[in-house]
């Protein structure tokens, strides 16, 4: 393999921005309370695409943002939304992004977190620029008791959100599954999004050794632990709910700068190329897998790929290299699966370079092995 030479970065990003965003709207998020809206709903905090600024747009409320933003507060109290999680599970960590607040962004926050047994029966609906939350809602949200939910978060002073600034990454160490969280800001102003990084955690018990379920999934666990190369895309957006809806949402590396000049094919009509790029992925639950999709769905510019899975884990799964077209959802089954036993990581290779939609690696969990499982998992 040609080596290729990594480029530093002017400043470190915290480790857990690796791990999926469990609140986000594609993952099924949503704002289910929230104090006041008057300048722009809580909604917009889970939006997947990067906030934006219009310097010409205004509502009769005042100046559009994107973002949650609240009215300038003359009662006691602060501001306060509710976000029930699109998958449950261990958070570590937040990025509370203000980008485009600048004179009017929350100068401090705090979050709270809870596992509830059963999801509550209000959300909020529809365009609540201008509106705040009536005397009935206030009541409805009473029943959780959300000020004495765990504090995952305290109270923290937020950055303006000049580009240098507007990331305010937060730390978080709390091993319990989470199905919701309350964001606190103090006493009011506006926050553009909030990403909520963590890795699902799923109930295996309710889960038959006889069932054929996607090991990878998100919202079953899985979570990318290492890659090469994530120029235009994560390889955490493989195993995202449904398909992509875009090349946006999924893995997409650059170009490689040492392919040759002019590209040539052996008899079999492989390119041969001096390089690849991976990704490797650890899934939510020890597993023996007896089918494999690949999907390059929207990948109209990436022409074929190459992909094998070889050792990655304790036991091997491993497929010979295979030439895929792109927009297609290729599958493999039973006998051109290699099985070694229960498989924890696989290996995603792409050659040389190009983009993968979603991966799917359905097979039966097995609960052998758990505690070599554990170990591994936490690398």
């Amino acid at each position: 393999m040609a080596n290729r030479p990594v480029q530093k970065e002017t400043n470190r990003r915290p480790h857990f921005l690796q791990f999926n965003n469990l609140a986000c709207e594609t993952a099924g998020g949503k704002v289910i309370f929230a104090t006041d809206e008057w300048f722009a709903p809580a909604r917009n905090l889970l939006k997947r695409d990067p906030p934006e600024f219009i310097a010409t747009a205004f509502t009769e409320y005042g100046k559009w943002m994107d973002g949650w933003e609240t009215r300038r507060k003359r009662i006691p109290g602060h501001d306060w939304c509710i976000i029930q999680l699109g998958v449950p599970g261990i958070m570590h960590g937040f990025d509370v992004d203000t980008s485009f607040f600048t004179g009017n962004y929350a100068p401090y926050t705090s979050i709270q977190a809870a596992c509830l047994d059963q999801m509550p029966s209000f959300t909020l609906e529809g365009d609540r620029t201008g509106m705040a939350a009536s005397p009935s809602q206030f009541e409805a949200v009473e029943q959780l008791n959300s000020d004495s939910w765990e504090e995952l978060v305290p109270m923290t002073k937020l950055n303006p959100g000049y580009s240098e600034s507007c990331h305010n990454y937060l730390n978080v160490t709390y091993p319990h599954r989470v199905t919701h969280i309350r964001l606190n800001i103090y006493p009011d102003g506006g926050i553009a999004r909030l990403k909520v990084y963590g890795i699902g955690k799923k109930d295996w018990s309710t889960v038959s050794s006889q069932d054929l379920v996607d090991l990878v999934a998100l919202v079953n666990g899985g979570v990318c632990v290492g890659y090469s190369d994530a120029h235009f895309g994560h390889p955490c957006n493989m195993i995202g709910i449904g398909r992509a809806d875009s090349m946006g949402d999924g893995w997409e590396t650059a170009r490689r700068l040492d392919r040759p000049k002019v590209l040539k094919v052996d008899e079999k009509g492989i390119l041969q190329v001096p390089g690849f790029e991976w990704a490797i992925l650890r899934l939510g639950h020890p597993g023996i897998i007896s089918k494999i999709e690949v999907d390059t769905n929207h990948f109209k510019g990436t022409k074929s790929i190459e992909y094998l899975f070889p050792f990655c884990s304790m036991f091997c799964l491993s497929v010979a290299n295979k030439k895929i077209s792109c927009q297609i959802k290729f599958k493999i089954r039973n006998k051109s699966v290699v099985q070694c036993g229960p498989v924890t990581h696989v290996r995603l290779v792409i050659a040389p370079d190009g983009g993968v939609s979603r991966l799917r690696l359905w097979g039966r969990p097995v609960s052998n092995n758990m505690t070599r499982f554990q170990q591994i998992s936490k690398l």
